[in-house]
């Protein structure tokens, strides 16, 4: 997996992947799977971004995407995820940016 895409990015720096968000935020970003498939059978996957506060050392918040991708297990739900490249993570953080302002 290229270390341009999430999980590539995440298996080679063994952390989860941050971003600076267009809010002056800074983020970084999880996986979040629906604990139950929806009708047709797909779990459905979104981005979790957590805030952190200016001196980075306690989360203040969090922004979450509409789902991304579905699987038709979790774990594949979560790969399908971690195929994103990073440019994709970054466009759905701002988009999620977007959809709250004035959150902060």
């Amino acid at each position: 997996m290229s270390e341009f895409t999430l999980g590539g990015y995440m298996q080679k720096h063994e952390r989860a992947a941050a971003f600076g968000g267009s809010d002056g935020g800074a983020y970084s970003v999880a996986f979040y799977v629906e604990d139950e498939p929806d009708a047709r059978g797909r779990f459905a996957a979104s981005l979790l971004f957590v805030r952190w506060s200016p001196g980075g050392d306690r989360p203040v918040g969090h922004l979450e995407t509409d789902p991304l991708a579905w699987g038709p297990t979790p774990e594949e739900a979560e790969r399908r995820l971690e195929a994103l490249s990073l440019y994709d993570v970054k466009a759905a953080l701002e988009e999620a940016i977007a959809r709250a302002p004035g959150e902060w």
